[in-house]
């Protein structure tokens, strides 16, 4: 499994880690409604159950923003490798990592650190249909690409 790879199975494995937690929350505040139907009444009643339905849907719209991501990475193939930066490319720039994905926390392999981000965001968008030896500028921060996995 090459760097890349092993990057982009991380990546896949917390989404999906994510899309785990908020479903087994869902269920949860659901069969805490269901119990909590069977033994109150009254205006508490009613109020403990609007304040779960608003978590429900606050859970229910985190779910579909991790699965939308979950989306972006099942369509990167991370065994490809292209001449100029696109979704699914490891860049390096500056001596830093950036996987061109999803936004997602940094995380480490190898000992090395690595970045995603999304190709909307200004550094990703600087760096979408560029190759190596491109200089830009963001924020008063010159970055040359160095290499493109």
């Amino acid at each position: 499994m090459t760097f890349k790879q092993k990057i982009h199975t991380h990546y896949l494995q917390l989404v999906q880690d994510r899309i785990d937690v908020f479903k087994d929350m869902i269920v949860a505040l659901t069969e805490d409604s269901k119990n909590d139907a069977k033994g109150s009444a009254g205006d508490k009643h009613e109020t403990a159950l609007s304040m779960m339905h608003i978590e429900q849907e606050k859970l229910n719209r985190k779910l579909r923003e991790v699965m939308d991501q979950k989306i972006v990475l099942d369509k990167i193939d991370a065994a490809t490798i292209a001449e100029t930066i696109i979704v699914g490319s490891l860049v390096k720039a500056n001596g830093i990592y950036l996987y061109l994905s999803v936004a997602l926390p940094k995380i480490s392999i190898e000992g090395i650190n690595i970045i995603a981000l999304s190709p909307q965001s200004p550094l990703g968008n600087k760096l979408m249909g560029n190759s190596n030896g491109f200089t830009f500028e963001i924020n008063g921060t010159k970055y040359l690409i160095e290499e493109i996995n």
